[in-house]
């Protein structure tokens, strides 16, 4: 048995220094060849020329063909970077837009709000009395109220029973105020009564509110002849409010004698508070 051992070891030993000599004699012919390959790139011959530029064409067509995947990695990451760069600019001037939108938005609603306010401010310079002009913020209508909250109160000298106008059109009254606000009584509510006059005939009467939108002419006089289109104005009666205000003509409707407004209530963003007193004007 010991002399079998001895002999498995002797032959693998063996083996391992065949291997280790075939490994040597191996790296010596790569130190040969490199030398050669050496040598003959010094060499200056057109046979040669031509080996070298075919061996260097196949080099560098190999090596660009390695070299596909690598590039179509950093295109491929350019052409995303690029597409979030494109998407993200194209938010920014979407927003940019947006933004020049709202602004010209804003300039629009500023270009309409002077036209109103230079309207009123021409009919109060055409007035002989003295008006306090008012934002309308909330337009509370229901089918039992038909009001109005102006930014306006006693601040202002508001006081209650102040005719309320669309320029110079009666629309309403002051029916309550608080230091800073105050709520306006349309003539279209059913509780408001205005004392009128009716022209060219000179007839009184009282226009009633229905929550509709023409009022109602209600205590006309017996035997009253009115037309289509007479005009109706505040009587004064009462000492309440001015009288001469315009507010509408009239309309015949079956049995019924409406007027139609010469204001239309849905519409309304500023009006004018008839204080009562006559404006000092040169």
């Amino acid at each position: 048995m010991a002399t079998d051992r001895d002999d498995f070891a002797i032959a693998f030993r063996s083996a391992f220094l065949k291997k280790g000599a075939q490994q040597k004699f191996s790296l010596f012919i790569l130190v040969l060849v490199s030398l050669l390959i050496l040598y003959i790139d010094t060499l200056d011959s057109k046979p040669l020329n031509l080996v070298r530029s075919v061996f260097k064409d196949g080099i560098y067509k190999a090596s660009s063909i390695i070299a596909l995947p690598e590039k179509g990695f950093i295109n491929l990451s350019r052409g995303i970077s690029d597409h979030i760069a494109v998407h993200s600019k194209n938010k920014d001037l979407t927003e940019s837009i947006n933004l020049l939108e709202e602004r010209s938005y804003e300039n629009t609603y500023l270009k309409l709000e002077n036209t109103q306010l230079k309207k009123l401010l021409n009919q109060k310079i055409e007035s002989n009395y003295s008006y306090t002009t008012a934002r309308v913020i909330i337009d509370k209508e229901s089918p039992y109220l038909k009001s109005l909250i102006l930014n306006v109160g006693s601040n202002q000298n508001i006081k209650k029973g102040m005719a309320v106008l669309d320029g110079k059109i009666f629309i309403g009254r002051i029916v309550e105020v608080n230091y800073l606000s105050s709520r306006v009584l349309l003539i279209t509510d059913l509780n408001s009564k205005i004392p009128v006059i009716i022209e060219p005939m000179g007839y009184q009467a009282i226009l009633s509110g229905t929550n509709a939108d023409e009022p109602m002419l209600e205590f006309l006089p017996e035997n009253h002849e009115l037309s289509s289109g007479n005009k109706v104005y505040t009587s004064g009666k009462g000492g309440i409010f001015l009288e001469g205000i315009p507010i509408g003509e009239v309309k015949l409707v079956e049995e019924k004698t409406l007027v139609s407004l010469f204001s239309n209530l849905q519409q309304l963003s500023f009006v004018n508070i008839d204080d009562g007193k006559e404006s000092e004007i040169d």
